[in-house]
């Protein structure tokens, strides 16, 4: 089979069309023909070296989800058969014509969603299911606030928390993003070039925040969390480190977690994907929540895609698509 490789740690030109065996699905696994392919951040630390797969995943081929149909199952798997339509999270290995999957981590394809629409939900739908309202407890009626709205986990935060009937708020990088943000369901979207999202929110504060970012961000998401808030990173795009009063934490009760997706356990997967089946297909088939593709390439172009992903220009996600 054709697949994206890995030839070395470094720029997006080291991701290379290569020839590769087709894997062999376990007894708990289903192997899926890949239509189209999601590109995500973490793609982009693996390939400088930053981001090593877990045990077992693809080492030299990226790709944390994917959509295609179902061609071999595994002996022990009883959903699925062979020709089912499924989109998929998996630990490596997407940017791939065939890749293997755990039965349990897959979700049939939605309603009226192409190949390329179901390829871009996995990571980011399951990131935002897991830490916005497993670990973060957003509920209908608060404040939440995402940064970096225009991304994959910005879309998919702002439309499934408007859904369940949050008021949102985010920050994006151009008036052009804050506008596509505003246009997803987001209440308010703050220009982090122009306006400071600590003095434009001061007012109102914000009961979850969803932080990539990190670095000088940290300390003020801490100011804008109401009494018993509670603050989620999932990256620190700006570093990790920052200075804040344990004391204010003390007195406004504040929770500050995170959670990194793709070494968690088998099991914690499979569970999460029955959540997001139970609560977020239903928003995609009854169209409150959409996929937003900003641009589809062919395989062989993953080059390109990752340039496009460090250029952060994009509104919504990036595909790889197999012809």
């Amino acid at each position: 089979m054709k697949a994206i490789v890995i030839l070395r740690p470094g720029p997006p030109g080291v991701l290379q069309l290569c020839k590769k065996t087709i894997p062999t699905p376990t007894s708990n696994q289903v192997l899926i023909k890949v239509h189209a392919s999601g590109v995500n951040r973490p793609d982009v630390a693996q390939r400088k070296g930053l981001y090593p797969p877990p045990p077992g995943a693809s080492v030299d081929v990226p790709g944390l989800e994917v959509a295609g149909v179902i061609k071999e199952v595994g002996e022990a798997v009883t959903r699925w058969k062979k020709g089912d339509a499924v989109c998929a999270l998996i630990a490596g290995g997407g940017y791939a014509e065939y890749a293997v999957a755990n039965a349990s981590h897959c979700l049939r394809l939605p309603a009226n969603c192409t190949f390329a629409e179901a390829a871009s939900l996995p990571e980011t739908v399951f990131t935002v299911w897991h830490n916005v309202f497993q670990r973060g407890l957003l509920k209908a009626g608060e404040q939440f606030l995402v940064h970096g709205g225009s991304s994959g986990i910005g879309i998919t935060a702002i439309q499934i928390a408007k859904a369940m009937g949050a008021k949102v708020y985010t920050t994006a990088g151009s008036d052009e993003k804050c506008n596509a943000c505003i246009s997803l369901g987001a209440d308010k979207c703050i220009n982090y070039k122009k306006d400071d999202f600590e003095e434009v929110l001061k007012s109102k504060g914000a009961d979850v925040i969803l932080d990539m970012i990190g670095g000088d961000y940290i300390p003020k998401n801490i100011r804008l969390l109401k009494t018993e808030g509670r603050l989620v990173f999932i990256n620190a795009m700006k570093g990790g480190e920052s200075a804040f009063n344990v004391s204010d934490i003390m007195r406004r009760r504040l929770t500050i977690t995170g959670s990194t997706l793709r070494n968690r356990e088998s099991e914690f997967k499979s569970q999460l994907a029955a959540e997001v089946e139970q609560n977020v297909w239903p928003l995609i088939e009854s169209k409150k929540f959409k996929a937003v593709i900003y641009k589809q390439f062919p395989l062989a172009e993953a080059a390109q895609a990752h340039t496009l992903m460090e250029s952060s220009e994009h509104i919504g996600k990036i595909v790889l698509i197999n012809e």
